[in-house]
């Protein structure tokens, strides 16, 4: 029962797209992660997720729309729906998913990592 500092965890690393894990509670993982650019689209057919701004913005795209999130804004994605994160600019974001969702969800390549424990 310590506590975490955000600050101090994502001071801990520099990449992209690899995604963090800092807690963990009832099956589901608290992650930390680090935007910049595009990611690949993709979705998650048994999990929802959250992603909670820290410290900068991005744009959340869907097929039909896109939205954009600044600093202290949360959106959760339905399980099942196509999207893929933008950053123009590098963004932090604190992520609520279930333990082992994978990162690229349906599809594998170069941006799917396992995300790991600081």
């Amino acid at each position: 029962m310590d506590k975490v500092s955000l600050e101090e965890k994502l001071s801990s690393f520099n990449e992209h797209w690899r995604p963090k894990i800092v807690g963990q509670l009832n099956g589901q993982e608290v992650k930390l992660v680090k935007f910049l650019g595009e990611f690949v689209w993709h979705h998650h057919d048994d999990a929802d997720e959250l992603f909670l701004v820290i410290k900068g913005r991005f744009r959340m795209e869907y097929v039909d729309r896109a939205v954009w999130l600044e600093e202290g804004e949360f959106i959760i994605v339905p399980r099942g729906t196509q999207h893929r994160p933008v950053a123009e600019e590098e963004v932090q974001v604190l992520l609520f998913e279930p333990a082992a969702t994978l990162n690229t969800g349906n599809v594998t390549g170069e941006m799917t990592a396992p995300a790991e424990w600081i």
